[in-house]
């Protein structure tokens, strides 16, 4: 995670997603249940030693969300999940966004935040 700076902000929206694609990937047998709890415990420890920081989702994220919602997702196809972590990134003042998403970079980019 070179070139970052930590903590690395992530919600507890991102914190679900993570893990639910650790078990996702568990569930159509593209990894074996010890790998799925070592990157479990993995993200723990990053978590621990500070890599990562959980941010609650500010309250002011739903209308960033609906602003969003109503400017790009007619042009960009985005989902509402994508949209609360691009409207969470804006609400945080995030210096930078990560994804691996193809739309929801779309959607970080139209919304001027910078990816990383």
């Amino acid at each position: 995670m070179q070139g970052l700076s930590l903590p690395v902000l992530i919600t507890p929206l991102g914190e679900l997603e993570l893990i639910n694609a650790v078990q996702l990937r568990l569930f159509r047998k593209e990894v074996q249940p010890a790998e799925a709890r070592a990157a479990n415990a993995a993200f723990r420890a990053d978590l621990h030693d500070g890599v990562f920081a959980i941010r609650a989702l500010p309250e002011d994220v739903f209308g960033h969300a609906r602003q969003l919602a109503s400017r790009w997702t007619a042009r960009l196809g985005t989902r509402s999940l994508d949209i609360i972590h691009v409207a969470a990134a804006i609400a945080l003042h995030a210096g930078a966004f990560h994804t691996f998403d193809d739309r929801q970079r779309k959607l970080a980019k139209a919304a001027r935040l910078h990816i990383a």
